[in-house]
C-alpha cells in the first residue's frame, strides 16, 4: 500500500468556505507534459472464475502476498472461489463484489511493483463503476485496500439479504435490465417516457422513491451508462410491465436485457445497505482514526454526482447514497472528457465492458494525439498499455 497511503502533502487543496477545492492539474504541478489522464475500475457483472490466476502465474512474488492479505482480512477463502468455485458461487452478490474489487487492486499493485508504474505521478483523476467506485478510492488513497475489502463484504452480504428478504416477503423476481436505444436523442425520450411512467403508477408522488411508496414496488434508473444505454432496477414484474407501456402508449420499444444480477442494485430495496454504509463510515477505527483520508493523492469522481467528491463529509454521504442511487456513469465521463480534458483512460480489472462504455464516448486509442481508452485485464495487456503510455507520455495536451 505504500504507493497510495501517503498523505498528499503534494497535491491540491485550497480551502474556499470550509471546504477543500481540489486545483487543477496546472495550477499544482505547472504545465503537463503528459496527456492528462484518469484511471478507472469495473463493476459487478465482469466476475470470471479464474480472473486472478493469470497474475498470480505471471507475477508471483506479487500476486501471492495480496491474495493471502485478501484471505486474512476477509476471514474466509474467497481467493478460493475466485481460482476454483462454480460460476454460481463467484456469482453470488457477497462474493463477487469483493473478488472485483480485489482482483483490480491486485491488477493496479503488479503494474506498480512489476512494472514501476508510479501510479501518483501518471494518473491525475480515478473513477469506478458502481462497486468500482471502492477501488477507485483505493486507487486514489482515501480508502485502504483492506478497510475498503472489508466494506465491500459487508455492503454486499446487506444487499444480499435485502433481495432474499424481499422476495420472501413479496415473491416475485427483483433483478436488473438493461435498455439499448438507436440513439442519444431516443435514449432521452425514452428516460423521460420512464419517468412519467413511473411518476403516473405512484399516486400522489412526484417521484418513484417516494417515501409512501413500498420499496418493493418501486422501479428506478439504476444506471445511465452511455448516450444510448441504461440499466432499470427493481421488481422485474414492474420492469415488464413499463417496457409494455413503452412499447403501447409512448412509442419506444428498446432492446432489453436481463443482466445476470442476484439483487436489484441502486434501488430503494438497497436501502438497508446505505444505512449500514452510513454507520461504517461514520465510525471511527479502533485506533481513533477516520476510515476515509482526505485529502486523498488525487481526485476521485464521485457516481451519484457524476464529479469529483469535495470534501470528506460529502464522500461519506455519497458513497453510502450510492447503494441506491443513480450511477452517473455517462455524466462522470463526459465530465472527464469535456470539462477536465483528460486524454489517456486506462481501465484496470476484468472483463471489458468498463473499457467499453468509456470507448464509445471518448473515442477508442488513437483518436486523439497522446490519447486514448486502454483496458487491463491480462499480464499481456499490461505490457500493451505500460508501453503504449510510455509512447504517449511526453504528447502534448493540446
Amino acid at each position: 500500500m505504500k504507493g497510495l497511503s501517503r498523505a498528499c502533502s503534494r497535491c491540491g487543496g485550497s480551502r474556499v468556505g470550509g471546504e477543500r477545492r481540489w486545483m487543477s492539474v496546472v495550477e499544482l504541478r505547472g504545465p503537463a507534459k503528459r496527456p492528462k489522464t484518469a484511471l478507472f475500475f469495473p463493476g459487478q457483472g465482469v466476475q470470471r472464475v479464474g480472473m486472478a490466476t493469470p497474475w498470480l502465474e505471471a507475477f508471483p512474488n506479487t500476486a501471492k502476498p495480496i491474495l493471502e492479505e485478501i484471505d486474512a482480512t476477509l476471514d474466509l477463502p474467497l481467493t478460493r472461489i475466485i481460482a476454483e468455485g462454480t460460476n454460481s458461487q463467484l456469482t453470488l452478490t457477497e462474493n463477487a463484489q469483493p473478488a472485483i474489487m480485489a482482483t483490480s487492486i491486485l491488477i493496479l499493485r503488479v503494474m506498480e511493483k512489476e512494472f514501476g508504474f508510479k501510479t501518483e505521478e501518471r494518473v491525475d483523476i480515478t473513477l469506478g463503476h458502481s462497486l468500482g467506485e471502492f477501488a477507485a478510492l483505493v486507487a486514489g488513497g482515501y480508502l485502504s485496500f483492506q478497510d475498503s475489502l472489508k466494506m465491500v463484504r459487508k455492503r454486499a452480504e446487506v444487499m444480499s439479504q435485502s433481495s432474499k428478504d424481499a422476495v420472501e416477503r413479496e415473491g416475485g423476481e427483483f433483478g436488473m435490465v438493461a435498455l439499448v436505444c438507436e440513439s442519444e436523442q431516443r435514449m432521452k425520450a425514452l428516460v423521460s417516457g420512464i419517468r412519467e411512467f413511473l411518476d403516473l403508477s405512484s399516486p400522489g408522488s412526484k417521484s418513484d422513491s417516494a417515501e409512501d411508496i413500498p420499496a418493493v414496488q418501486q422501479v428506478l434508473v439504476a444506471n445511465i451508462n452511455s448516450k444510448n444505454q441504461i440499466v432499470l432496477s427493481g421488481s422485474i414484474e414492474r420492469i415488464n410491465m413499463l417496457l409494455t407501456n413503452l412499447r403501447q402508449f409512448g412509442g419506444h420499444d428498446p432492446r432489453h436485457v436481463r443482466l445476470k444480477s442476484d439483487s436489484p442494485f441502486h434501488s430503494p430495496l438497497m436501502k438497508p445497505a446505505q444505512e449500514m454504509m452510513k454507520q461504517l463510515l461514520y465510525k471511527e477505527k479502533a485506533d481513533g482514526s477516520d476510515i476515509i483520508t482526505w485529502p486523498g493523492v488525487m481526485p476521485c469522481v464521485s457516481n451519484v454526482t457524476g464529479k469529483p467528491f469535495k470534501n470528506m463529509e460529502q464522500l461519506k454521504d455519497l458513497l453510502a447514497r450510492s447503494c441506491v442511487e443513480t450511477v452517473q456513469w455517462w455524466k462522470s465521463v463526459k465530465y472527464l472528457h469535456e470539462e477536465e480534458k483528460v486524454k489517456r483512460y486506462i481501465g484496470i480489472g476484468p472483463g471489458k465492458v468498463g473499457r467499453n462504455l468509456v470507448g464509445k464516448e471518448v473515442g477508442m486509442k488513437g483518436a486523439v494525439k497522446g490519447g486514448g481508452v486502454w483496458g487491463i485485464a491480462t499480464p499481456k495487456e499490461m505490457e500493451e498499455v505500460v508501453r503504449a503510455l510510455d509512447d504517449t507520455e511526453q504528447a502534448d495536451e493540446d
